[in-house]
Formats: structure tokens, C-alpha cells, sequence
């Protein structure tokens, strides 16, 4: 809510500015860390101009018809305080509320809250952390207005694209806006190239994977991207759309209506035609006139000073004089004044001269100009200049060109020389040639790196491309450059074992492109579909690791439907194929029938081959799809096959694995001392020397995974201290690791619940907002929907019925509809009881109810105890003649159910509600005897909240007794 409706632009105070639309408070021009409540205070007492405003009057403008506590104002008046450290702005008149001291100035916001060129806030900005522009390597030349204006109307306008002929500018200046104003955007400011891709389906994800976001379930859309990002004050530049068109146009209108703290700049040789769309047409460069005489004149233009600067970068002694000078002028009119010409021209001035230079485009020129905006297409502009360009180059940099072409998205020297070296060019021509291409400026190069990367502009390529085919090339070094990357996605699998996980994502993170575009090409009909399918099967490690599981499985669902049944069929990988397709559909749509029909193929082939390694691989992927769906006598069954075949192996971890997957699915069945049994088996022998396969193989690190089941089974057996140590050392371990999916699994299955239910609430918000963030950042569907009910519980504890209830209820219609089932019982006791307090009874008793039968017809009897105990104070709510007696029967059928599983912690809350029943009727006596020794077992966890609540009962029956 806005607690100012007409409020100013803005207001003013010493260092800082307020800005109300943007509900953004700046201090000394930059960003600050201030929560929304406290922003809505900080409104109402300005607005009071001085007046003392009382603490109900800010209660109810800042949490209009909403009850809540003090403690909620104070919080935020504190938290005001902390953020205005340096100033004494806000008094508190004792009896009557607070005051705002500080002398406000209103004013208009507007452009001066924008970065210009030149102002202090270009010169420092966010850390790189919160962009991935690429760092500059030239300046950007003759572009000062441009960039004034683009920035002024990106103030204004909440979407500009930037539209113009090719090689006119458009992302050089888009991105040259957006490094000024990177410091405007607390959340970001991001990149999305568009250029390398083929699909308009993969625009969705080329901009999750630009933005951070890794995508692990479900198809990537538009709307889950804004959805994931939120409220986040970001920007994002959308590169080169015009290939893409619809696709991009739909990007922006779910950002932008999702996200209202969100702008973008995008760059099109055509307008998107979006909502809200402002366009910009990006000038040629200025150029003199004809008549333009004083060399210093001359040298002012924008056109003729990137000529210059081009020119004295591949010859430092070049120095231009009157005549040269006039001669640069010709030339740069004769090209328009367009940018990428006026580089190619100048890229060769050093070796050829100006002079010749310009008398050779006089040929040229009447093609150019006829390309200009009147009755030839744009490309054909293009085209000329870069037939001018390419008959410039020697034939041996024209081949290599051609072949540089294959690649998507960039490539290094040695990709180079793999594909383009042979006997026409040899390595040393190919080392030689790529410098002479960079420098002529038709290849590009980021130099700051470890390892130097090359790309080709998109229309270089295209042009390039064209070349290629016209000499008959394409299908042979298609052909080299898919075997290259198949060769690749093998070594980066091998390297897997022993490389960091940001080491691997930096070496093969970014050659997706290029893989893409070799299965492309493997499965076009000029193409080789053995090579496309081996290709498919070596790459799954790099579409899990940058979690584009979606596009895994069409991938590997279009290698599936190439196979060709018979003898000579390759049975290898078919079933590698297989194994992929039901690890991206468990993700993708979950245990579905798919799922479990893909992972029996895999078995079954593994099986007819004697594949070990494939056979655990399917076994382990059966067990999950059983244990998610909740069929956990199914999936024992797979646990065990699995751990007898790994004791068969000489690798030991296997068997381990084995051990903790029995163990995962007792502890679901209600049996915690064989599960702990069998857990502490696996982690007090589990060595992994560098298991980095274990990730890929199995999806989760095993020893997290383990640590993480443990810390609940201490928790039910009545160890909390135990159970919460557990918890915090499986999240470490899986943020050292720095493997997302893990993280989640540890925050998911350990410590959220581990602290929920000791009522460590503190901990609980600290984790639950760790996984929420995690889970959004990767677009983990499944652990963002039990992270939503982990926040509801939370908040329903804490008071908050209404929005705790609403997330609850939100979180567990998402894990309903995902078809995954392991834990979500005990999420549906929590919601019941969030039912009832709310006065939502018979709802209540419905949800608790569905629990129990899911528990019944599933097994699950982990928490049989606690829904049984639900369900009987719910009852006893319910005011009916036998309530009591009912109450009374499942409170008993509760604390024997705990007692054969030894789940103390169960055991200790069902004796609490019988004691509590018992004590309401007067028989304290009894109450005690129950309630006591169960007590006196816990040795250990007395801050836990259970243990204090059935303390409290304990002094009070003592009392009684007195």
C-alpha cells in the first residue's frame, strides 16, 4: 500500500531523497536496503510535516484493516533508526506516538534521478556480482548525445527499443546506456543475447540463464521468469530480436506487467510492437559536410573519429594530415556515417592507405547509398558492405571466416583449430588468421578472461555462413565441429570428477550454444543422426548442470523417436537415452507414467547388456519415482535391489548409497531405528574421492542427503539439540559443495522442518528464506512450493493466520498437482491445524482427514502420531456429544503408534493432549503419571518448545498437587 496518494515526486533531506513511485529512498545517489512496512511509516510521518502521529493512526494507514501487534510498529520505527543512523530524525513523544524531525523538501522527481554521461554515479557502481555486462574493450565513439537521449527516455518510459539498419550501433549503444545506469538498479542490470539462437522457444530460457535463474522443472516460460524474479528493481537488455521477434515482445509484456520496478532496453532492426513500447532510431554518425574545409572541423564528427581511432589502433603511428583527413571525410560519407562500415574501412586503412581506400569504394558506393532507406532492404546495405569487406581479405582469411561461421555463441582458439585446420589452413594460418580477423573487426574477442573467446557478430556470421555454403563447405565442417563438441561434452563429463563445480560451469557452461547448433545440424537432413545421438547422450551432464531440463528432454525425446528398432540397433546408447529421459522428466512432470516407463527401459537394457553402472543408475532413478509418489513398498524394493547389486562392486560408495536409499524409505514407513540404523551405516563409511558423479548420477550429494534424513529421524527420536547440529552441518556441506539442488534438499528435508517443530523460529526464517530464494533463483518448483509452506507454518505460528494460511494453502495445491507425495501428509496436519485456528473447522477436519487417509493408503507412517493427534484436538473443538471420548481415542491410538516407532517426539505432544484433556477434567493425578516419564526420557533439547509446553503442564499438576 501507499500511504501517500498525492504525495510529491519527491522529498529531501540532508543526504537523502525520497521517491515515492519508485518507493525508493537514495542516500547520497545510491540505492538503500529499506523493507516496504518501513517505507509506508516513513511516508505517513512525513506527510504529517512535523505533526505528532499516533501509534494507531500508524497502524492503521500502514496495515489498513489488518490487527496487529505493537511489536510490529516498533520493529519498523527501529529499523528506521538503524537505516538513519547519522541523524536523529525520529522522536518518540511518550503517550502519543512519533514525530518526524528532519526539515523535508518536496520537489519534482524526474530525469536528475537518471545517471547521465559524465555525472558521479558512471564512475562507481554495484559490484560485477550484480550485472553480467561484458566489460568494454573500445570506447564508444561519437555516441554522447545518443546516450544522453536513450538515457532520458529509459527515465521516462519503462520499455525503449533501440531500432535501426544493421551495423548501425543498436548494442553498442544499448550497452553503453546501460553501464550508466547500472547503479541505478539495486537487483541488477542483465544481458540476454538473442543472437546465437535458431529457436524463438529458447528466448525464455536464454534470459533465465542470463538473469541466473536455472530452470529445473517444468517448461520455461515467460511468466515463470517474472514470476521467480519478483518485485526485483532490475533491468534487463534484450540483444538482437529481430530473428525472435514474437518471442521477445512476449518476454517483455510478462516482465513488465508482472514486475512494475522493472525496465528494458531492447535492441531490434525492427520495432517489437510490445505493450508500452517506446522506440528509439539510432542515428548514423555525424559526418562532415562537403563543404567542411578546417581539418579540426573535420575531426569533430563522430564518423571521422571512430575512423581515426580504428586505424590508430592498428597502427599507432598513424596521424592523419589535411588531405588524409579530407579523404577519411569522403569516406565516411560515402558510407553514411554508418558505424560497422566506417570499422571495416578502417581496418584495412593501415595497409592500404586512405587514399586507395577511398578511390577503391567508388565502386561500391552506388550500391550503398542505394541501400539506404527508400527502395532496397536493409540487409542489402549490409550486404555490401561486408562483400566490400570480404573482397578485401585474402583468400586464406575469406575460407577461415567461412568456417568460423559453424559456431554459436563463441569459441576458443583451440575449437578453432579443431574445426578449421586442414590441409587448406594449416594450425599456424588458423592462429594467424584469427588475430588478422579480430583486428579487421569481422571477429570479435573478450580478452578478460582466463582463456580468450571469440564470437562473430550475428550478421558477420550470416554473411559468412552464406559464403561457406557457396564454396560447399558447410556440410564438412558441420560435420567437424559437431564431432569436436561430442568430444568436448565426454571430457567435460570425465573432468566432472575432479574439477569445481564454477570451474566446469566456467569451461563448459557457455558452449551450449555451440552444442545446440551441432545437434541442429546432426538431425537436419543434411546432417548425420548417429553423431546427433551420441552427441544428445554426452551432453545430458551440461543441460542438468544449467538445469535446462526441459530442453533436455525434447532433446533427448527427438534422439528416442531417430532409433531405429532391429539388431544392429545401438543398444548402449539407447539406453543412456532412456536413463536421461526419466531423470529430465522426473523434473519436467514429475513421477508420472513416463517417468517410471523410461527408467524400466533403462533397466531392462542395462540388464540384457551387464551394464552395472546402468543398472544402478535405473534402479536408483525407479526408487525415486516411487518414493515421490508415495508408493514406499515399491520403492524399498528398488533400495534393495540397488544395494544388492552395488555389494557386487568394487566401488564401496555404491553400496553405501544403497544403505542410505533402504534407510530414506524406512524412515517414510515408520521404522526411525532401522533408518537411523542404516543412515549412520552409509555416513560413517561413506569416503567419495572427488564423487562429483554421484551428483550427476543420483541428482543429490549422498553424504548431504544422508545428513540431511538423519537430522529429522534425531528429531522424532527425541534428540532436537542433536537433530538441529545435524541440520546446520547438512547445510553447510551443501553450500560448500555449491550444488543448488542439493542446498534445497538439505533446507527442504532437514533444517526448515527441524526447526519449525522445536520452535526455533528464528532459524526457521532464516532457512526458510534461504530455500524460498534458492529454490525462486533456480526455478525449483517443487522445493519453492514446500518453502511456501514452511513460511505459512511459520507465520501461523507467529500470529499471521491470514497470510500464513494463504501460503500454506498455495504451497500445498503446487506439491498436490506435482504428483509429489513424500512429506506432504505432515504438511496437510499443519494446514488443518492452521484451518481450525482461523475458525475454519470442518475445513480443518477435511484436510486433516485426506492426511490420514494418504497415510493409510500410502504407508506413510512416519507421522501417523502427530495426524492422529491433529485430528483429536480438532475434534475436541468440535463441541459434539462424544468429542471427549473421540478426542480421547485418537490420542491414545497416537501415543501407541510413537511408542512401536519410538518416536518420542510424537510421543511427547500426543501425552501432552491427553494430559491437557485429563487435566481439563479435573484428573491431574493421571495426567502426571503420563505425562512425566515421557519427560524424563528426553535427555537433552530443553529449549525445544514441546519440551516447555509439557514442563509448564508438569509445574502446574505439582502446583495442584500443593
Amino acid at each position: 500500500m501507499d500511504p501517500v496518494s498525492e504525495a510529491p515526486a519527491s522529498f529531501e533531506f540532508g543526504r537523502y531523497r525520497i521517491l515515492p513511485q519508485r518507493r525508493e529512498v537514495l542516500a547520497d545517489g545510491r540505492s538503500m536496503e529499506l523493507g516496504g512496512r518501513a517505507f509506508d511509516v516513513l511516508m505517513v510521518l512525513i506527510e504529517a510535516n512535523g505533526a505528532v502521529v499516533s501509534k494507531d493512526e500508524l497502524m492503521s494507514r500502514v496495515w489498513p484493516e489488518r490487527i496487529v501487534e505493537d511489536n510490529n510498529l516498533h520493529a519498523q520505527i527501529k529499523a528506521l533508526r538503524k537505516a538513519f543512523s547519522d541523524h536523529d530524525l525520529i522522536r518518540t513523544i511518550v503517550g502519543r506516538g512519533y514525530q518526524f524531525k528532519g526539515e523535508v523538501r518536496a520537489g519534482p522527481a524526474g530525469r536528475s534521478d537518471w545517471a547521465e554521461p559524465g555525472t558521479a554515479s558512471n564512475i562507481s557502481g554495484p559490484p560485477r556480482g550484480v550485472t553480467n555486462l561484458p566489460a568494454p574493450t573500445s570506447d564508444l565513439i561519437g555516441r554522447d548525445a545518443e546516450v544522453g537521449e536513450v538515457i532520458r527516455l529509459v527515465a521516462d518510459h519503462r520499455f525503449v527499443t533501440l531500432t535501426g539498419t544493421g551495423g548501425i550501433g543498436k548494442t553498442r549503444l544499448a550497452l553503453e546506456v546501460a553501464r550508466h545506469l547500472l547503479p541505478q538498479f539495486a537487483d541488477g542490470l542483465w544481458v540476454a543475447e538473442l543472437a546465437p539462437l535458431s529457436d524463438p522457444q529458447l528466448v525464455p530460457v536464454t534470459v533465465a540463464t542470463a538473469l541466473g535463474l536455472e530452470l529445473a522443472a517444468g517448461v520455461v516460460s515467460p511468466e515463470r521468469i517474472a514470476a521467480a524474479l519478483g518485485s526485483k528493481h532490475i533491468m534487463l537488455v534484450l540483444d538482437n530480436c529481430e530473428h525472435v521477434i514474437d518471442a521477445a515482445a512476449g518476454m517483455v509484456e510478462a516482465l513488465l506487467h508482472a514486475n512494475p520496478a522493472a525496465r528494458v532496453i531492447a535492441t531490434s532492426r525492427e520495432p517489437l510492437r510490445a505493450e508500452s513500447e517506446r522506440l528509439y532510431r539510432v542515428p548514423p554518425l555525424a559526418v562532415p559536410a562537403e563543404d567542411t574545409q578546417a581539418s579540426e572541423d573535420v575531426m569533430r564528427h563522430g564518423g571521422v573519429a571512430l575512423f581515426v581511432a580504428r586505424a590508430q589502433a592498428a597502427d599507432p603511428h598513424f596521424s592523419p594530415d589535411r588531405q588524409t583527413a579530407a579523404a577519411i571525410a569522403a569516406i565516411c560519407r560515402r558510407l553514411d556515417g554508418i558505424p560497422l562500415a566506417i570499422e571495416l574501412a578502417a581496418a584495412r586503412a593501415s595497409t592500404l592507405g586512405v587514399q586507395e581506400l577511398a578511390s577503391r569504394l567508388d565502386d561500391r558506393f552506388t550500391l550503398l547509398t542505394e541501400g539506404r532507406r527508400t527502395a532496397s532492404p536493409r540487409h542489402q546495405t549490409l550486404r555490401a558492405t561486408f562483400d566490400w569487406s570480404y573482397e578485401l581479405l585474402p583468400e586464406s582469411e575469406r575460407v577461415l571466416l567461412g568456417r568460423l561461421s559453424i559456431f554459436a555463441g563463441g569459441f576458443t582458439l583451440e575449437a578453432a583449430l579443431a574445426v578449421t585446420a586442414n590441409a587448406d589452413i594449416l594450425e599456424a594460418n588458423v592462429v594467424v588468421g584469427v588475430a588478422h580477423l579480430v583486428a579487421k573487426s569481422l571477429v570479435a574477442a573478450d580478452v578478460g578472461g582466463a582463456v580468450v573467446r571469440y564470437w562473430l557478430l550475428e550478421t558477420t556470421r550470416a554473411y559468412a555462413r552464406e559464403k561457406l555454403t557457396e564454396h560447399g563447405e558447410l556440410e564438412q565442417t558441420a560435420r567437424r565441429h559437431a564431432k569436436y563438441y561430442l568430444d568436448l561434452c565426454g571430457q567435460a563429463e570425465a573432468e566432472w570428477e575432479t574439477w569445481t563445480a564454477a570451474k566446469w560451469v566456467a569451461a563448459y557452461g557457455r558452449q551450449i550454444g555451440n552444442v545446440r547448433a551441432a545437434l541442429d545440424w546432426a538431425y537436419s537432413p543434411s546432417g548425420d543422426e548417429s553423431i546427433g545421438m551420441a552427441l544428445t547422450a554426452a551432453s545430458v551432464p551440461l543441460w542438468f548442470q544449467l538445469s535446462l531440463i526441459e530442453e533436455c528432454r525434447r532433446r533427448v525425446e527427438q534422439a528416442l523417436s531417430r532409433l531405429e528398432p532391429g539388431p544392429h540397433r545401438d543398444t548402449r546408447r539407447e539406453m543412456q537415452l532412456y536413463a536421461a529421459l526419466g531423470g529430465s522428466l522426473l523434473y519436467t512432470k514429475g513421477p508420472v507414467r513416463e517417468t517410471g516407463a523410461a527408467w524400466a527401459t533403462a533397466l531392462e537394457i542395462a540388464e540384457n547388456r551387464d551394464d552395472t553402472e546402468y543398472q544402478l543408475r535405473a534402479l536408483r532413478g525407479l526408487w525415486a519415482c516411487r518414493i515421490t509418489s508415495g508408493e514406499y513398498r515399491i520403492a524399498l524394493a528398488f533400495a534393495q535391489r540397488f544395494r544388492d547389486l552395488a555389494a557386487n562392486q568394487a566401488d564401496p560408495a555404491d553400496l553405501l548409497v544403497g544403505e542410505r536409499m533402504i534407510g530414506t524409505v524406512l524412515h517414510f514407513l515408520g521404522d526411525q531405528t532401522n533408518a537411523r540404523r542404516h543412515i549412520e551405516h552409509m555416513l560413517a563409511r561413506y569416503v567419495a574421492p572427488a564423487h562429483r558423479s554421484h551428483i550427476i548420477r543420483f541428482q543429490y550429494d549422498q553424504r548431504v542427503a544422508g545428513r540431511a534424513d538423519l537430522a529429522l529421524i534425531l528429531w522424532l527420536q527425541g534428540f532436537p539439540d542433536q537433530a538441529m547440529r545435524a541440520a546446520q552441518n547438512t547445510v553447510d556441506d551443501a553450500r560448500a559443495i555449491d550444488h543448488a539442488l542439493s542446498l534445497c534438499y538439505a533446507l527442504a528435508q532437514a533444517a526448515c522442518p527441524v526447526a519449525l517443530s522445536i520452535g526455533d523460529l528464528v532459524a526457521a526464517e532464516h532457512w526458510m528464506t534461504m530455500l524460498l530464494d534458492y529454490s525462486a533463483r533456480h526455478a525449483l518448483t517443487v522445493w519453492h512450493a514446500r518453502g511456501r509452506c514452511f513460511n505459512g507454518a511459520l507465520l501461523i505460528r507467529r500470529g499471521d493466520a491470514d497470510t500464513g494460511l494463504r501460503l500454506s494453502r498455495t504451497g500445498v495445491d503446487e506439491l498436490r498437482e506435482t504428483g509429489f507425495a513424500s512429506r506432504f501428509t505432515v504438511f496437510l496436519s499443519v494446514l488443518a491445524e492452521g484451518l481450525a485456528d482461523a475458525g475454519q473447522l470442518a475445513e480443518g477436519l477435511a484436510t486433516v482427514d485426506e492426511a490420514l487417509a494418504r497415510s493409510e493408503r500410502n504407508e506413510e507412517r512416519w507421522c501417523i502420531a502427530e495426524l492422529l493427534r491433529v485430528k483429536g484436538e480438532l475434534v475436541l473443538l468440535e463441541n459434539a456429544p462424544d468429542a471427549v471420548a473421540v478426542a480421547e481415542g485418537h490420542f491414545w491410538q497416537a501415543l501407541e503408534w510413537a511408542r512401536r516407532q519410538g518416536a518420542l517426539a510424537w510421543e511427547l505432544r500426543a501425552a501432552t493432549s491427553l494430559a491437557r484433556l485429563w487435566q481439563d477434567q479435573g484428573r491431574t493425578k493421571v495426567a502426571r503419571e503420563l505425562l512425566a516419564p515421557v519427560y524424563d526420557r528426553f535427555t537433552e533439547g530443553f529449549g525445544s518448545l514441546d519440551l516447555k509446553i509439557a514442563k509448564s503442564f508438569l509445574d502446574q499438576f505439582d502446583s495442584y498437587r500443593t
